[in-house]
């Protein structure tokens, strides 16, 4: 499930959707898929994606994790991570673990 649509801002350590697995991904929801000649024999099948939702204040609460938090403007409510800089988590992280 995504959080984020098309043209909506996205920055690093935002939360722009929900994995299926227990552990985090990061992404870049800008970078766009680059096209070849090279085409696979599964690329006659198409995948459909869910359109976004935009998660309610009380929805983010539930969702956040103890590393996470929720950002409230007065036109959004965006989660994110606490530590925004990928390399600076990844610090935080095996620091925690010693």
């Amino acid at each position: 499930m995504l959080f984020v649509g098309p043209g909506d801002e996205v920055y690093e350590g935002m939360i722009v959707g929900e994995n299926s697995r227990a552990e985090d991904i990061d992404v870049n929801p800008c970078k766009e898929k680059h096209l070849t000649n090279m085409r696979s024999s599964t690329a006659e099948v198409l995948v459909r994606l869910d359109s976004h939702r935009k998660p309610t204040l009380d929805e983010a609460l539930e969702f956040v994790r103890e590393d996470e938090c929720v950002e409230v403007t007065p036109a959004s409510v965006r989660m994110r991570k606490l530590v925004l800089p990928k390399v600076q988590r990844l610090k935080t992280a095996r620091l925690a673990r010693r």
